[in-house]
């Protein structure tokens, strides 16, 4: 679909990216006084559609069309994406340019910790084996795992980690976290070590590969950047416990999908619940459908009833701001790749 109105002059044009689904509740941003005009478009269309657009509303979630029809944003001032992560965004031109680029930072927190809290709960209770049985009709006897007491490594300091952590730490789970800065008293994760593949920090300070051994979950929850990108390697994997499992909520490419492969497949890890992938969708003959352990979601962790509405709302409360000159709220630090703070 690739359709556009005239703009009356000195408002700005907002041009909504999109794939196969449009996003709910539109005529309330086709209404909104400030704007001159809404159009839509497909990424086959961005190219012919982009001059004279002054904001970009990239629906398309996973969208890497941007990079190609950059020569033709003329206008362009502002990106908002209905995503958390902006990784398919920031390609050189953009990150290089005066172009404010907003994410969709708090919609999925709480429903992504959710759902890592599950895995947790389902790992230590044998719930998958239960399953299985229950349709083999076997009676089985079995004893399980506590999670109070348990450990959790969360990589990353995010407002998804946070609402991880909090929940972890509701049932007894005892959680550390790893990020760009050593601390402790951290009111979510207590301490928080060096994001680092030393033992320990130039300081002494605690780090990553220094907690990974002594954690039941290593949970993945950082952004996808040049820092992060393969950080689940062999090493990484070689310094869990066996009886520990991997989660992953973050950007597939953080795990280094064929090391994680040879880890589940040897018992060097328990098991491994992915819900993003280097490639998605994951193809049928991918490995890591049927390996011990392994858990497969299709990228939806974050998707509850009425996400897309949400991300509607998000972006509305942005546009006024941008419109009135107020301080969006959630910024990009294009440098970084994330959202500080």
């Amino acid at each position: 679909m690739n359709s556009a109105a005239p703009s009356p002059p000195d408002r700005p044009r907002l041009l909504i990216l999109h794939g196969d689904d449009l996003p709910p509740g539109r005529e309330r941003i086709e209404g909104h006084p400030g704007l001159g005009g809404v159009a839509y478009t497909t990424a086959d269309g961005l190219s012919a559609a982009l001059p004279g657009t002054d904001i970009l509303f990239v629906w398309d979630l996973f969208s890497e069309a941007l990079e190609a029809s950059w020569p033709e944003a003329d206008a362009l001032t502002w990106v908002h994406a209905a995503t958390a992560g902006v990784d398919n965004l920031m390609f050189p031109a953009l990150a290089g340019s005066g172009v404010t680029v907003t994410n969709s930072r708090g919609i999925f927190d709480q429903p992504i910790a959710e759902y890592v809290l599950g895995l947790v709960v389902a790992y230590a209770k044998d719930f998958h084996r239960t399953w299985e049985y229950q349709r083999e009709r076997r009676w089985e006897h079995r004893e399980t795992a506590r999670v109070a007491g348990s450990r959790a490594l969360i990589v990353g300091t995010g407002p998804i980690a946070r609402a991880t952590a909090r929940l972890l730490t509701a049932v007894g789970v005892r959680v550390r976290a790893s990020g760009s800065r050593a601390r402790t008293g951290d009111p979510d994760f207590g301490d928080v070590v060096l994001s680092s593949t030393a033992e320990t920090g130039p300081g002494g300070e605690p780090t990553l590969f220094g907690e990974i051994p002594a954690a039941d979950h290593v949970i993945i929850a950082a952004p996808l950047t040049d820092a992060t990108r393969g950080l689940v390697d062999r090493a990484f994997l070689d310094l869990m416990k066996p009886t520990a499992h991997l989660i992953n909520v973050a950007r597939g490419p953080i795990v280094d999908q064929s090391a994680l492969v040879e880890a589940l497949d040897s018992g060097g890890i328990a098991g491994a619940a992915l819900d993003v992938f280097e490639r998605e969708p994951l193809k049928a003959i991918n490995p890591l459908w049927g390996l011990p352990g392994s858990v497969v979601s299709p990228h939806m962790a974050g998707d509850v009833v009425g996400w897309r509405e949400e991300l509607v709302d998000l972006f509305l409360d942005e546009l006024s701001r941008h419109l009135d000159g107020r301080e969006p709220r959630n910024v990009v630090d294009k440098r970084r790749g994330y959202v500080p703070g």
